[in-house]
Protein backbone atom coordinates (compact mmCIF):
# COMPACT_ATOMS: atom_id res chain seq x y z
CA UNK A 1 0.00 0.00 0.00
CA UNK A 2 1.55 3.27 -1.07
CA UNK A 3 -0.74 5.37 1.13
CA UNK A 4 -3.77 5.15 3.35
CA UNK A 5 -5.61 7.23 0.76
CA UNK A 6 -4.89 4.58 -1.87
CA UNK A 7 -6.10 1.81 0.44
CA UNK A 8 -9.46 3.57 0.94
CA UNK A 9 -10.03 4.48 -2.72
CA UNK A 10 -13.51 3.61 -3.98
CA UNK A 11 -15.07 3.75 -7.43
CA UNK A 12 -18.65 4.31 -8.55
CA UNK A 13 -20.46 1.47 -10.32
CA UNK A 14 -23.64 3.50 -10.65
CA UNK A 15 -25.25 6.41 -8.81
CA UNK A 16 -25.75 4.41 -5.60
CA UNK A 17 -23.25 1.53 -5.79
CA UNK A 18 -19.52 1.70 -5.12
CA UNK A 19 -16.66 -0.78 -4.97
CA UNK A 20 -13.39 -0.87 -3.08
CA UNK A 21 -10.55 -3.27 -2.33
CA UNK A 22 -9.60 -3.94 1.29
CA UNK A 23 -5.81 -4.16 1.64
CA UNK A 24 -4.02 -6.77 3.75
CA UNK A 25 -1.76 -3.94 4.96
CA UNK A 26 -4.68 -2.81 7.13
CA UNK A 27 -5.71 -6.10 8.68
CA UNK A 28 -6.24 -6.65 12.39
CA UNK A 29 -5.25 -9.80 14.29
CA UNK A 30 -5.95 -11.94 11.21
CA UNK A 31 -4.27 -11.55 7.81
CA UNK A 32 -7.68 -11.80 6.14
CA UNK A 33 -9.78 -9.52 8.39
CA UNK A 34 -9.47 -5.75 7.76
CA UNK A 35 -9.19 -3.45 10.75
CA UNK A 36 -12.54 -1.96 11.79
CA UNK A 37 -11.30 1.63 11.73
CA UNK A 38 -9.92 1.10 8.23
CA UNK A 39 -13.32 -0.22 7.13
CA UNK A 40 -14.92 2.84 8.73
CA UNK A 41 -12.65 5.22 6.81
CA UNK A 42 -13.46 3.39 3.58
CA UNK A 43 -17.16 3.89 4.26
CA UNK A 44 -16.44 7.58 4.87
CA UNK A 45 -14.75 7.61 1.45
CA UNK A 46 -17.89 6.12 -0.09
CA UNK A 47 -20.04 8.80 1.50
CA UNK A 48 -17.60 11.54 0.42
CA UNK A 49 -17.80 10.34 -3.17
CA UNK A 50 -21.58 9.98 -3.05
CA UNK A 51 -22.07 13.54 -1.78
CA UNK A 52 -19.60 14.95 -4.32
CA UNK A 53 -21.34 13.26 -7.26
CA UNK A 54 -24.87 11.89 -6.87
CA UNK A 55 -25.80 14.32 -4.09
CA UNK A 56 -23.60 17.21 -5.21
CA UNK A 57 -26.59 19.57 -5.33
CA UNK A 58 -27.03 19.18 -1.56
CA UNK A 59 -23.75 21.07 -0.95
CA UNK A 60 -23.15 18.98 2.18
CA UNK A 61 -19.56 17.73 1.86
CA UNK A 62 -18.86 16.99 5.52
CA UNK A 63 -19.87 13.89 7.46
CA UNK A 64 -20.93 14.98 10.95
CA UNK A 65 -22.31 11.71 12.36
CA UNK A 66 -21.72 8.05 11.59
CA UNK A 67 -23.31 5.00 13.20
CA UNK A 68 -22.02 1.56 12.12
CA UNK A 69 -22.99 -1.94 13.19
CA UNK A 70 -20.44 -4.64 12.38
CA UNK A 71 -22.63 -7.66 11.72
CA UNK A 72 -19.98 -10.08 10.45
CA UNK A 73 -16.25 -10.15 9.86
CA UNK A 74 -15.12 -8.40 6.71
CA UNK A 75 -12.44 -9.89 4.46
CA UNK A 76 -9.40 -8.65 2.58
CA UNK A 77 -10.36 -8.23 -1.08
CA UNK A 78 -13.20 -6.67 -3.10
CA UNK A 79 -16.11 -5.02 -1.30
CA UNK A 80 -19.36 -3.50 -2.54
CA UNK A 81 -21.09 -0.54 -0.89
CA UNK A 82 -24.75 0.20 -1.56
CA UNK A 83 -26.06 3.64 -0.60
CA UNK A 84 -29.70 4.50 0.05
CA UNK A 85 -30.70 8.16 0.27
CA UNK A 86 -32.75 8.01 3.46
CA UNK A 87 -33.48 11.69 4.08
CA UNK A 88 -32.33 14.70 2.07
CA UNK A 89 -32.68 18.08 3.76
CA UNK A 90 -31.51 21.65 3.49
CA UNK A 91 -29.24 21.53 6.55
CA UNK A 92 -28.44 17.83 6.87
CA UNK A 93 -28.92 14.69 4.79
CA UNK A 94 -28.76 11.07 5.91
CA UNK A 95 -27.83 8.01 3.89
CA UNK A 96 -27.82 4.30 4.70
CA UNK A 97 -24.78 2.28 3.62
CA UNK A 98 -24.55 -1.51 3.36
CA UNK A 99 -21.19 -3.23 2.91
CA UNK A 100 -21.37 -6.64 1.22
CA UNK A 101 -18.75 -9.16 0.13
CA UNK A 102 -18.54 -12.53 -1.58
CA UNK A 103 -20.60 -14.27 -4.26
CA UNK A 104 -23.64 -14.31 -1.98
CA UNK A 105 -23.38 -10.55 -1.28
CA UNK A 106 -23.01 -11.27 2.42
CA UNK A 107 -24.03 -8.24 4.53
CA UNK A 108 -21.20 -7.41 6.91
CA UNK A 109 -21.49 -3.76 7.98
CA UNK A 110 -24.51 -1.47 7.91
CA UNK A 111 -24.80 2.12 9.00
CA UNK A 112 -26.40 5.53 8.86
CA UNK A 113 -24.27 8.55 8.01
CA UNK A 114 -25.36 12.19 8.17
CA UNK A 115 -23.69 14.97 6.18
CA UNK A 116 -23.84 18.73 6.46
CA UNK A 117 -21.70 21.72 5.55
CA UNK A 118 -19.56 22.59 8.56
CA UNK A 119 -18.22 25.70 6.83
CA UNK A 120 -21.68 27.27 6.63
CA UNK A 121 -23.07 26.14 9.99
CA UNK A 122 -24.42 28.91 12.18
CA UNK A 123 -26.48 29.18 15.34
CA UNK A 124 -26.26 29.44 19.10
CA UNK A 125 -22.75 28.90 20.49
CA UNK A 126 -22.00 28.67 24.24
CA UNK A 127 -18.90 27.85 26.29
CA UNK A 128 -19.09 24.55 28.19
CA UNK A 129 -15.78 24.68 30.13
CA UNK A 130 -15.24 21.03 29.24
CA UNK A 131 -11.75 19.55 29.50
CA UNK A 132 -10.13 16.13 29.60
CA UNK A 133 -9.98 14.66 33.11
CA UNK A 134 -7.40 13.73 34.22
CA UNK A 135 -5.44 16.21 32.17
CA UNK A 136 -3.01 14.61 29.72
CA UNK A 137 0.69 15.34 29.83
CA UNK A 138 1.51 18.56 28.01
CA UNK A 139 3.61 18.85 24.86
CA UNK A 140 5.91 21.84 25.19
CA UNK A 141 7.03 21.95 21.57
CA UNK A 142 5.60 19.97 18.63
CA UNK A 143 8.92 20.35 16.80
CA UNK A 144 10.72 18.54 19.63
CA UNK A 145 8.03 15.88 19.69
CA UNK A 146 8.62 15.28 15.98
CA UNK A 147 12.26 14.36 16.60
CA UNK A 148 11.43 12.33 19.73
CA UNK A 149 12.98 14.84 22.14
CA UNK A 150 9.88 15.77 24.12
CA UNK A 151 10.42 15.26 27.84
CA UNK A 152 6.97 13.77 28.45
CA UNK A 153 6.24 11.78 25.26
CA UNK A 154 8.19 8.96 23.66
CA UNK A 155 8.01 7.54 20.15
CA UNK A 156 7.00 3.90 20.13
CA UNK A 157 7.49 2.78 16.56
CA UNK A 158 5.47 -0.38 16.98
CA UNK A 159 2.61 -1.25 19.27
CA UNK A 160 2.56 -4.67 20.91
CA UNK A 161 1.95 -7.46 18.39
CA UNK A 162 2.46 -5.09 15.41
CA UNK A 163 3.37 -7.98 13.13
CA UNK A 164 0.06 -9.53 14.09
CA UNK A 165 -1.95 -6.29 13.89
CA UNK A 166 -0.61 -4.82 10.67
CA UNK A 167 -2.96 -1.85 10.63
CA UNK A 168 -1.02 -0.24 13.47
CA UNK A 169 2.11 -0.09 11.30
CA UNK A 170 0.60 2.81 9.36
CA UNK A 171 1.10 5.22 12.27
CA UNK A 172 3.84 6.52 14.54
CA UNK A 173 2.67 6.49 18.16
CA UNK A 174 3.98 8.88 20.80
CA UNK A 175 3.04 7.63 24.25
CA UNK A 176 3.64 9.03 27.76
CA UNK A 177 7.18 8.32 28.95
CA UNK A 178 5.89 7.68 32.48
CA UNK A 179 3.12 5.38 31.32
CA UNK A 180 -0.59 5.99 30.97
CA UNK A 181 -2.49 7.91 33.65
CA UNK A 182 -4.61 4.82 34.39
CA UNK A 183 -4.91 1.30 33.03
CA UNK A 184 -8.32 2.18 31.60
CA UNK A 185 -6.93 5.22 29.72
CA UNK A 186 -4.81 5.35 26.59
CA UNK A 187 -3.39 8.75 25.54
CA UNK A 188 -1.42 9.15 22.33
CA UNK A 189 -0.10 11.63 19.81
CA UNK A 190 -0.08 10.11 16.34
CA UNK A 191 1.00 10.86 12.80
CA UNK A 192 1.21 8.77 9.64
CA UNK A 193 4.51 6.92 9.38
CA UNK A 194 4.74 7.64 5.63
CA UNK A 195 4.27 11.39 5.98
CA UNK A 196 0.64 11.36 4.85
CA UNK A 197 -1.68 13.78 6.64
CA UNK A 198 -4.93 13.33 8.52
CA UNK A 199 -8.14 14.41 6.80
CA UNK A 200 -11.72 13.95 7.93
CA UNK A 201 -11.88 10.75 5.93
CA UNK A 202 -9.09 9.22 8.05
CA UNK A 203 -10.97 9.87 11.31
CA UNK A 204 -12.66 6.48 11.17
CA UNK A 205 -9.23 4.86 11.34
CA UNK A 206 -7.97 7.28 13.99
CA UNK A 207 -11.00 6.62 16.18
CA UNK A 208 -10.14 2.92 16.32
CA UNK A 209 -6.33 2.83 16.56
CA UNK A 210 -4.55 2.89 19.92
CA UNK A 211 -2.67 0.61 22.34
CA UNK A 212 -5.19 -1.95 23.52
CA UNK A 213 -6.53 -0.86 26.90
CA UNK A 214 -7.05 -4.44 28.04
CA UNK A 215 -3.35 -5.14 27.60
CA UNK A 216 -2.44 -2.49 30.17
CA UNK A 217 -3.61 -4.97 32.78
CA UNK A 218 -0.47 -7.12 32.66
CA UNK A 219 0.33 -9.91 35.09
CA UNK A 220 3.50 -8.07 36.10
CA UNK A 221 1.95 -4.62 36.07
CA UNK A 222 3.70 -3.71 32.83
CA UNK A 223 2.04 -0.94 30.86
CA UNK A 224 2.22 -0.88 27.02
CA UNK A 225 2.92 2.86 27.21
CA UNK A 226 6.32 2.29 28.79
CA UNK A 227 8.96 3.17 26.19
CA UNK A 228 11.01 0.07 26.92
CA UNK A 229 8.13 -2.25 26.03
CA UNK A 230 8.55 -3.99 22.65
CA UNK A 231 7.02 -7.17 21.28
CA UNK A 232 8.67 -9.76 19.05
CA UNK A 233 6.63 -12.12 16.93
CA UNK A 234 8.40 -15.06 18.57
CA UNK A 235 7.14 -13.95 21.98
CA UNK A 236 3.50 -13.67 20.97
CA UNK A 237 2.63 -17.22 21.91
CA UNK A 238 4.08 -16.68 25.39
CA UNK A 239 1.88 -13.71 26.20
CA UNK A 240 -1.65 -14.15 27.45
CA UNK A 241 -2.69 -11.06 25.50
CA UNK A 242 -1.72 -12.61 22.17
CA UNK A 243 -4.70 -14.90 22.64
CA UNK A 244 -7.30 -12.15 22.40
CA UNK A 245 -9.15 -10.39 19.61
CA UNK A 246 -11.32 -7.30 20.11
CA UNK A 247 -14.05 -7.18 17.46
CA UNK A 248 -16.14 -4.02 17.28
CA UNK A 249 -19.89 -4.45 17.47
CA UNK A 250 -20.84 -0.78 17.25
CA UNK A 251 -18.92 2.36 16.31
CA UNK A 252 -20.37 5.87 16.58
CA UNK A 253 -18.46 8.89 15.33
CA UNK A 254 -19.34 12.57 15.60
CA UNK A 255 -17.09 14.91 13.63
CA UNK A 256 -16.94 18.39 15.15
CA UNK A 257 -14.42 20.09 12.91
CA UNK A 258 -13.56 20.15 9.22
CA UNK A 259 -9.83 19.57 8.90
CA UNK A 260 -8.16 21.53 6.08
CA UNK A 261 -8.22 19.85 2.64
CA UNK A 262 -4.45 19.36 2.79
CA UNK A 263 -4.83 17.64 6.14
CA UNK A 264 -2.90 17.97 9.41
CA UNK A 265 0.23 16.17 10.57
CA UNK A 266 -0.68 15.54 14.22
CA UNK A 267 -3.70 14.39 16.20
CA UNK A 268 -4.10 13.67 19.91
CA UNK A 269 -6.33 10.77 20.96
CA UNK A 270 -7.64 9.79 24.38
CA UNK A 271 -9.39 6.46 24.79
CA UNK A 272 -11.11 5.49 28.01
CA UNK A 273 -13.01 2.39 29.04
CA UNK A 274 -15.73 2.78 31.66
CA UNK A 275 -16.43 -0.92 32.18
CA UNK A 276 -14.67 -4.13 31.11
CA UNK A 277 -16.87 -7.01 32.18
CA UNK A 278 -17.83 -10.50 31.03
CA UNK A 279 -15.98 -10.20 27.74
CA UNK A 280 -17.55 -6.90 26.68
CA UNK A 281 -16.22 -3.35 26.99
CA UNK A 282 -17.01 0.22 26.01
CA UNK A 283 -14.66 2.91 24.74
CA UNK A 284 -15.03 6.67 24.75
CA UNK A 285 -12.67 8.31 22.24
CA UNK A 286 -11.77 12.01 22.09
CA UNK A 287 -9.73 13.31 19.15
CA UNK A 288 -8.08 16.74 19.37
CA UNK A 289 -5.88 18.71 17.00
CA UNK A 290 -2.53 20.23 17.95
CA UNK A 291 -4.18 23.40 19.28
CA UNK A 292 -6.51 21.46 21.56
CA UNK A 293 -9.75 21.83 19.58
CA UNK A 294 -12.13 18.89 19.44
CA UNK A 295 -11.99 17.25 16.02
CA UNK A 296 -14.19 14.23 16.72
CA UNK A 297 -15.82 12.13 19.43
CA UNK A 298 -16.42 8.39 19.17
CA UNK A 299 -18.03 5.59 21.16
CA UNK A 300 -17.45 1.87 20.73
CA UNK A 301 -18.95 -1.38 21.96
CA UNK A 302 -16.38 -4.17 21.71
CA UNK A 303 -16.13 -7.85 22.57
CA UNK A 304 -13.10 -9.64 24.00
CA UNK A 305 -12.76 -13.00 22.27
CA UNK A 306 -10.05 -15.58 21.86
CA UNK A 307 -7.91 -15.06 18.76
CA UNK A 308 -9.01 -18.49 17.55
CA UNK A 309 -12.46 -17.04 16.92
CA UNK A 310 -10.92 -14.60 14.46
CA UNK A 311 -9.00 -17.35 12.69
CA UNK A 312 -11.92 -19.77 12.57
CA UNK A 313 -13.68 -20.72 9.36
CA UNK A 314 -16.41 -18.25 8.52
CA UNK A 315 -20.00 -19.12 9.40
CA UNK A 316 -23.02 -17.26 8.13
CA UNK A 317 -24.86 -17.06 11.47
CA UNK A 318 -22.06 -16.38 13.98
CA UNK A 319 -19.40 -13.70 14.48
Amino acid sequence: MSSFSDATTVKAVDSHTYTGLFSERCDDANPQVPHGGYVTSTILAVVDLHFSTTLRAQNQPHTITLHLSFIRRTSVGPATFTVQDTKLGRQTSTVHVTLTQGPSARQEVVGYITNSNIDTESGLTLPTEWSLTPRPYLVADMARLAVDEDERWKLQRQLPFAEFRKASQNLDFYLPRKGQLANSISDEWIRFSNGERFTNQTLGFVSDMWPQVVEAYGDDGANPAAPAVTEKSTEMAKSKWARFWYPTLLLNLEIKKALPPQGVEWLFVRVRAKQIKDGRMDFEVVILDDVGEIVALSQHVTLILTAERNMAERRETKL
